[in-house]
């Protein structure tokens, strides 16, 4: 029997989703439904400080409401510290990891991190956690971006000075945890896929399929973010939501679509769904 697909939409709660974090949503959403997969919810709430108070449930709610329901409960990832330390644990049990007492300004001052110029002191809890990594290098086909080869050149932070879980981190342990397999999300993350496939390995765990779908970009030529105060999208109008972020995906839905129901809209996209398909451009919504 083939393997099952697991897939995953991984929202941070630093404010409500935009149009742009609807196009990722959507396509994650529909590639797991067409492969007969199962789509998993997780709230990625590792840096409070960032977090905007009620992000979370608004974010819960905008999903429900265009119909994108995950398999299962949402998971949180501020429940799960205890999984990121036995995995740090298993890194220092291989020599992977090791402390950094650098500042951001000596870091600066050098060009980078480098492992040879890091400092170390043995005294003082002042410091990072790094993954030693840098120097390798990563060769991967990328479903919409095709071949792609990555070489690493700065060993990540693995936990931060200020005692928090890094995204490096939690993101490849919880996605062993949950048996993920096809990692489908925003071109942005391009970027990071070497150090994680790194780290996926270290771990224990098979590296994903990994698929980056293309960005929607504002007017200024950024991609729509929350840091970039994109407009939250308006729950009372899923329906157009859903319809335009196909059109941007690169499907050609009907007229009169758009007066659907969510649930019905989603169930004529995930029967016509093709990777192929997708445009994969990076542009404003009305290119």
């Amino acid at each position: 029997m083939p393997e099952q697909y697991i897939g995953r939409f991984a929202p941070s709660p630093t404010g409500p989703l935009h149009f742009g974090s609807l196009v990722c949503a959507l396509g994650s959403y529909l590639d797991a439904i067409a492969h007969g997969g199962h789509w998993l919810v997780r709230m990625e709430d590792l840096d409070p400080p960032r977090e905007m108070p009620g992000a979370a449930e608004r974010i819960l709610h905008a999903l429900h409401a265009h119909g994108l329901h995950g398999h299962g409960e949402t998971v949180w990832q501020s429940h799960r510290h205890h999984l990121y330390k036995t995995a740090l644990e298993k890194l220092q049990a291989q020599q992977l990891i090791y402390r950094c007492h650098c500042t951001r300004e000596q870091i600066r001052r050098a060009g980078g991190h480098r492992r040879e110029n890091c400092i170390t002191e043995s005294e003082g809890d002042n410091y990072a956690l790094r993954f030693r990594c840098a120097g390798t290098q990563e060769t991967f086909h990328d479903l919409w971006q095709g071949e792609q080869t990555q070489i690493v050149d700065e060993d990540p932070i693995l936990k931060r000075k200020d005692g928090l879980y890094a995204y490096q981190l939690a993101v490849v342990v919880d996605d062993i945890a949950q048996g993920v397999n096809c990692v489908v999300r925003g071109a942005d993350l391009l970027d990071c896929t070497g150090v994680q496939s790194q780290l996926f390995r270290a771990l224990g765990g098979r590296v994903p399929q990994f698929g980056h779908l293309p960005l929607v970009m504002n007017e200024g030529g950024q991609k729509l973010s929350k840091q970039n105060h994109a407009a939250p999208l308006d729950d009372k109008n899923a329906s157009a939501n859903l319809v335009q972020a196909l059109g941007f995906l690169g499907f050609h839905p009907p007229p009169g679509l758009e007066s659907k129901l969510p649930a019905q809209i989603l169930s004529w996209a995930s029967a016509r769904w093709q990777r192929q398909a997708v445009d994969r451009r990076n542009r404003q919504l009305a290119q």
